[in-house]
């Protein structure tokens, strides 16, 4: 396992899981982060991270996308 800040732009990941405190878990949920789910990175800028999950592009910060883990 690794955060999605590891992971290489366009490659398909699974997300294994999701860290946080509650609140941030149920964000992250909201935005399609679930365990089980696919995520790709589509692009970097200032270590924040634009990706493809559940058929949409979301902008993730540097810090959520550290509690995700591929």
């Amino acid at each position: 396992m690794m955060p999605l800040t590891l992971a290489v732009p366009g490659e398909d990941n699974i997300i294994r899981k999701v860290g946080g405190s509650q609140e941030v878990k149920q964000h992250l949920e909201t935005l399609g982060f679930v365990v089980g789910g696919k995520v790709s990175v589509v692009a970097e800028i200032s270590g924040n991270l634009i990706v493809n999950v559940k058929e949409s592009r979301v902008a993730v910060s540097k810090e959520m996308a550290q509690r995700i883990m591929v």
